[in-house]
């Protein structure tokens, strides 16, 4: 385990307090337009983080059980769409990975898939996805065609709710599917020859043929195999169902530890998930959450986070620092000490919180020598794959032409 890390960064609305939106820093009305997120996510690519992850949801009041989530005054409504506002990005910015979350539920595989592979082509291969199953019960309203769904966290955890073991049985599905569309044009299934006629090379695209207990797909992609072969796929998980899920089928895991301590025993209980369940040859990557307030002195700090929660007070099973940027590097090297690979943080205000993590805390972390290497430049940017040290895929096809 090394104990340098990555930095990635979690972008949501006005940040991830429900009050940030009323701060001074904030900006409301700019929140569905593109300048806003280009602003944002611009800001992050040139101080080299590594990913930011889009927040997205399928209703109004977003993956909320509160009853009055759909209705309720006080909380940014409204967003875009995570994948197109992505794509919109991937021209402006350079090195940048950009993950867009998606819902497995609803959505169908391939749509999902064709998107993802589109973003990469985009970004010259900086697509990922933070895959999110079940669907809560406004969103399965919005799209009436299921009644039945998970209907809560039980108090003891998801072990035995068999809603929810359904909704990471189907994501696993999903995931499959979007991997194996991926595969299905090789490398060199593009001829182009203006001679002979022959655009394409037919024998060299493949179809899915997948048949699962959610659903079944046939064909081929119809986005030609993109720059990183497959998009990162990565999951936020709490829980040993998720852990389990994230195991077999991401590249990478958010966790969300209370400490260092307890980082060390999540990672040793999703290492002993990807004993049982995993086949990947690459170890799944472990990056823990840190929802982060950041100011100029502890004393600021705590007065900014003191006027938020006396607006609205935050529910949240992440981590929460609210501090100075060298308490946030501290926290990070303990972090890494415990083995993770990386750290997401979350922004409690946007835009301030990302300023301060782009301005202070990653040239702070690079300097604590706790920051990982990065192999990337503006001349040869790499791919998302490639600047977390994952291999770019080769086409599941073309392995097995090599191997008969």
């Amino acid at each position: 385990m090394s104990e340098r890390v990555h930095i990635a960064v979690a972008l949501d609305g006005a940040g991830w307090h429900p009050a940030a939106w009323r701060e001074s820093t904030a900006r409301p009305a700019a929140l569905t337009t593109a300048a806003y997120w280009r602003d944002l996510v611009q800001t992050a690519d040139a101080a080299g983080i590594v990913f930011a992850t889009l927040e997205d949801a399928l209703s109004l009041g977003g993956r909320s059980y509160e009853p009055d989530a759909e209705t309720r005054r006080d909380r940014v409504r409204g967003r875009l769409d995570a994948v197109l506002l992505a794509s919109y990005l991937a021209p402006l910015t350079t090195r940048i990975g950009l993950v867009p979350t998606v819902t497995t539920t609803h959505t169908e595989p391939f749509h999902l898939a064709t998107g993802l592979q589109t973003l990469d082509h985009a970004s010259h291969g900086r697509a990922g996805a933070r895959i999110v199953a079940g669907a809560f019960p406004a969103e399965r309203a919005n799209f009436g065609r299921r009644t039945d769904g998970p209907a809560g966290f039980p108090a003891d955890g998801v072990d035995d709710d068999g809603a929810w073991e359904a909704a990471f049985r189907e994501a696993g599905e999903v995931v499959d599917v979007i991997r194996r569309l991926a595969d299905s044009w090789e490398e060199d299934a593009i001829i182009r020859d203006v001679e002979t006629g022959r655009f394409l090379d037919r024998d060299r695209v493949h179809n899915a043929e997948f048949e699962g207990e959610f659903f079944s797909v046939t064909g081929a992609s119809i986005v030609p195999r993109s720059p990183q072969g497959e998009p990162l796929i990565t999951a936020l998980a709490h829980q040993s169902i998720p852990y389990r899920f994230a195991a077999a089928h991401a590249d990478l895991v958010f966790i969300t530890p209370a400490d260092a301590a307890a980082a060390a025993g999540i990672i040793a209980e999703v290492r002993a998930a990807s004993d049982l369940v995993r086949t990947d040859p690459e170890p799944l990557q472990v990056f823990a959450d840190l929802l982060v307030l950041v100011d100029d002195s502890d004393e600021h700090a705590q007065a900014a986070w003191a006027r938020l929660e006396q607006r609205a007070p935050l529910t949240t099973d992440a981590r929460v620092l609210v501090g100075t940027a060298e308490r946030v590097v501290a926290a990070i090297g303990e972090l890494a000490a415990a083995g993770v690979d990386g750290v997401r943080l979350r922004p409690a205000r946007l835009p301030a919180d990302l300023d301060a993590i782009a301005g202070q805390v990653v040239p702070r972390a690079a300097a604590a020598g706790i920051l990982a290497a990065d192999p990337t430049n503006d001349a040869d940017p790499r791919t998302l794959r490639e600047r977390l040290g994952l291999p770019v895929r080769a086409s599941r096809y073309a392995r097995q032409e090599v191997s008969a």
